[in-house]
């Protein structure tokens, strides 16, 4: 049987990456991009320039072979700089052993490199400045507008992956025939980004953190950047109509004093470090958070929805990325040298579904974490009582944050499940602890040999 090229739409970071897998295996790549070539144009306003990267990511940066060159653009973050209003800046620990980190990386760096790499392959063809409008399974088409010539034309359906983002038009065209169901979710806070520039060069605050100003209800947070600056992100209610008058949200900023005098109570020492402050926050467009739902994935072996077009989620616990990289991982170890396209799009679908409806839940409710819980005594006692019981059982007991930042072997559904009966356990020892100020260890012993099998 013929196999035709495999179209991919959308060369962000997974589709970029996704390409190069499949050209490593000698398979012959299509890949559309809506946007100009980032490797001679700027990357485009308003997105994120610097992401997450962690171990899953990590490992598939390595499975493609391109880690060695993401190393340079990367920056280790070794846990979050939590600025209180009332003390001075405390570092928590991601983790407590040296690997334990996470990497600030540009998201514009990271892509152009990607796509360099998957353009030294001669099987991969790009295309830029082409804009998938709809797809046509019944006819085994899609149809593509040239944005420089404005002409629209059909290509070749089968086989497709989406990997267009979670604005993804295939998955939207795919709904409006009734193939699939879409849902996406928003939250009620949006976000802002904003600019902490370097100062004579360097980091103007500690460069190996991420830093968090948490304020309860909303929270602004800043991760470094290799020129020495860093990208501030200001999450925040909308606020509106409905909105209680009392509480800040981006619906009572519009204007330079309510937002230099919001700025001033919530975030002083942060306002010394944005001079750019009321520019940034009028010229940079105010982003939305939710998360993408879609039933099913894929339409027989003709179209497949992969990373955010599938499954986006909301940005809080630093995973869309390693997800989506993930995601290629486990779809290109499903590949044989004659893929049966219908059973692949399957199979991935149903080891995939369960993980990324964990990391969505999980991510979500990371944000009352970040946001609120990092002040609270209870959250700060019971994580140096997590990190001391995963000292005491290193194969049992490793906090759920940990499972998913730094332990690639460990699927985010098992880390939620984990996770639930750990943060029973700690419960438990937290009473007894507050009472006699010390860890049963031997109670601790009892409660995780019973109900925390060892992964290793």
């Amino acid at each position: 049987m013929r196999q035709y090229p495999v179209n991919i739409v959308g060369a962000g970071l997974a589709g970029a990456l996704l390409a190069l897998m499949l050209a490593r295996r000698g398979i012959a790549v299509t890949l559309y991009e809506r946007r100009p070539d980032p490797r001679c144009s700027r990357a485009e306003g308003g997105r994120s320039i610097n992401l997450a990267l962690a171990a899953r990511g990590i490992s598939a940066l390595e499975h493609a072979g391109v880690m060695d060159k993401v190393r340079p653009l990367m920056i280790p973050m070794r846990g979050r700089m939590i600025h209180d209003l009332d003390h001075a800046p405390a570092l928590l620990p991601y983790g407590q052993r040296e690997h334990e980190v996470i990497y600030s990386v540009g998201r514009g760096a990271l892509n152009r490199l990607l796509i360099e790499e998957a353009a030294r392959h001669r099987n991969v063809t790009l295309r830029f400045e082409q804009a998938c409008l709809t797809v046509d399974p019944a006819h085994d088409v899609m149809r593509i507008k040239d944005l420089d010539s404005q002409r629209v034309y059909e290509a070749r359906l089968a086989p497709t992956i989406a990997t267009d983002g979670a604005g993804s038009a295939i998955r939207t065209s795919l709904a409006s025939l009734g193939l699939i169901e879409e849902r996406e979710d928003r939250l009620d806070h949006d976000y802002k980004e904003l600019t902490i520039p370097a100062r004579d060069g360097r980091w103007a605050i500690e460069p190996h953190a991420l830093h968090i100003w948490p304020r309860g209800g909303f929270m602004l947070i800043a991760l470094p950047n290799t020129d020495g600056s860093f990208t501030a992100t200001l999450f925040l209610p909308k606020g509106g109509e409905h909105a209680p008058a009392d509480m800040p949200s981006f619906a009572t900023l519009g204007d330079t004093a309510s937002i230099q005098s919001f700025f001033e109570r919530e975030f002083p020492d942060a306002l010394a470090l944005i001079p750019t402050l009321i520019d940034d926050f009028f010229e940079h467009r105010q982003g939305q958070l939710g998360a993408v739902q879609a039933t099913p994935w894929h339409v027989d072996g003709k179209v497949l929805l992969l990373g955010d077009a599938a499954h986006a989620i909301v940005p809080f616990h630093g995973q869309g990325m390693n997800a989506a990289f993930e995601d290629c991982t486990v779809f290109d170890g499903l590949l044989t040298a004659d893929p049966d396209w219908t059973q692949v799009f399957a199979e991935f679908e149903t080891r995939r579904r369960p993980n990324t409806e964990a990391i969505a839940q999980m991510a979500l409710e990371n944000y009352t974490e970040m946001r609120h819980r990092v002040l609270d005594d209870k959250f700060l006692r019971q994580k140096s009582m997590a990190l001391e019981l995963e000292r005491q059982f290193p194969t049992r007991f490793i906090p759920r944050y940990s499972m998913v930042m730094f332990h690639p072997e460990i699927s985010y559904a098992e880390a939620l499940r984990r996770g639930g009966v750990q943060q029973y356990i700690l419960d438990a020892l937290d009473e007894t602890t507050q009472s006699s100020g010390n860890l049963d260890v031997a109670h601790a012993r009892t409660l995780i040999e019973a109900q925390l099998p060892s992964i290793k």
